[in-house]
């Protein structure tokens, strides 16, 4: 989800740039839509971002900044949570066997 901040870096390939936004799909859309109230549907954000080039780096964005809100990467922040939790379990049993 692009929320309307865009970032100059010339190449969206950096690590850490936000130039990705530039190629979302939801550059221009209302940003109500990634943000319903609750209980509403999340099926047409999802579906703006279903063939986004830059899923990805915005679901990763999202990730690493704690986005509680909104659809990000084409998935909703009980999605995401579930993410960091998996993240954070894998992270954890890496430690322990290198422990």
């Amino acid at each position: 989800m692009n929320d309307g901040t865009e970032t100059a870096a010339a190449d969206p390939a950096t690590p850490n740039s936000d130039s990705w936004q530039l190629y979302a799909n939801c550059l221009g859309v209302d940003p109500d839509l990634f943000f319903p109230e609750r209980g509403a549907s999340t099926k047409e954000a999802k579906q703006v971002c279903q063939s986004c080039v830059v899923r990805e780096e915005c679901l990763e964005y999202a990730l690493a900044n704690g986005e509680k809100f909104g659809i990000w990467g084409g998935l909703s922040e009980r999605e995401r949570r579930r993410i960091r939790r998996q993240r954070a379990l894998a992270r954890a049993a890496q430690q322990t066997r290198t422990a």
